[in-house]
């Protein structure tokens, strides 16, 4: 059977909702009880509409940051690094750096990486005690002849680059610790900041693009535990020629379809950022009959500057800077809750 007829015939849920490739959807779709297909999150840009830098989430005050580096003629891969890091030092985002939610053993501990316009890339997993990942997965970028450092060695690293050891474990993030510890029990929740990840795309005045994607992880965790994010193709992928691609939500789900080479690749083969997005969904979709569970956002950028999101649930949003101005947009869904 060929692949597209397959995925036309998968049935998913007790609903029995036939799950057509979202790239055959048109406009709004409606099917059994809440569930909903929108498209109402892409938007399209006239080519070299440059500089741009997009953001997951409502975060604002990132993009604003990548934004006064393009505006300012900085490079895309200064305007990431410096976006991301302004999550990272917010003890009040609960998910990124400083104050992100430790795991089930009390331990903060942290996934980044970053790619440049040719492809290269830095990455740390299982960082503990330093508060910019990001700067140290640049470190390992440039300083290296490796593309990914973790645990006990990434911490080294950092600290014979100057990187400073600090408590990454806050008063907030340390009571939410001890109540989760009450309950004893793990389970992702959506749209809440036990896995919103901040990954940024931007492309710079001269038509050069970057990424950077930066996380605590999924909140009590298992003690070892790395995700998407530091994860070349499936966090974040840049590709100069293409676009480039970033994902949110919960990290295993993404690892298992690569998902934003997925999205790159896509865009290649001449699928718009936003039905790349939604391919990419689909897929999490049509494999995962528990996909109701959890929560998966992508966001995308093509070199012409088009931008594209969809997520399984509704909720996840996405911040852009774009001509002086900062917009936060919601996502496109699949499945209204």
């Amino acid at each position: 059977m060929k692949r597209r007829d397959f995925i036309k015939n998968v049935v998913v849920g007790t609903a029995g909702l036939a799950i057509a490739s979202p790239l055959l959807a048109a406009g709004n779709r409606k099917s059994a009880g809440k569930e909903t297909h929108s498209r109402k999150s892409g938007i399209k840009a006239s080519a070299g509409n440059w500089p741009v830098a997009v953001c997951t989430w409502n975060l604002k005050n990132a993009v604003a940051k990548a934004g006064e580096v393009l505006k300012s003629g900085g490079n895309s891969l200064d305007a990431v690094e410096q976006g991301t890091m302004v999550e990272e030092a917010d003890e009040t985002n609960m998910s990124v750096g400083k104050g992100g939610r430790p795991d089930r053993d009390g331990h903060v501990t942290l996934d980044a990486c970053i790619m440049n316009k040719n492809g290269d890339y830095g990455a740390v997993a299982y960082l503990q005690n330093i508060v910019h990942p990001i700067s140290v997965a640049r470190k390992v970028m440039e300083k290296t002849p490796h593309a990914i450092l973790a645990g006990a060695g990434a911490l080294q690293f950092a600290k014979e680059q100057g990187f400073t050891e600090e408590n990454l474990l806050t008063e907030a993030s340390e009571k939410a610790w001890k109540e989760w510890l009450q309950k004893s029990e793990y389970k992702p929740v959506i749209n809440i900041e036990n896995h919103d990840t901040i990954g940024m795309l931007a492309i710079d005045k001269n038509g050069d693009i970057s990424g950077a994607c930066t996380t605590s992880g999924l909140s009590y965790k298992m003690a070892g535990r790395v995700g998407d994010s530091p994860i070349i193709g499936s966090g974040l992928f840049v590709d100069n020629e293409i676009g480039c691609a970033t994902a949110t939500g919960v990290g295993e789900e993404v690892l298992k379809i690569v998902g934003s080479f997925l999205i790159v690749e896509l865009m290649r083969q001449g699928k718009s950022p936003q039905q790349a997005c939604e391919e990419a969904i689909g897929r999490i979709i049509s494999r995962n009959p528990k996909y109701r569970e959890v929560q998966v956002g992508f966001l995308a950028l093509n070199k012409n500057g088009d931008v594209g999101a969809y997520c399984i649930h509704e909720g996840y949003t996405y911040s852009m800077f774009r001509n002086g101005e900062i917009t936060n947009t919601a996502s496109g869904f699949f499945n209204k809750i």
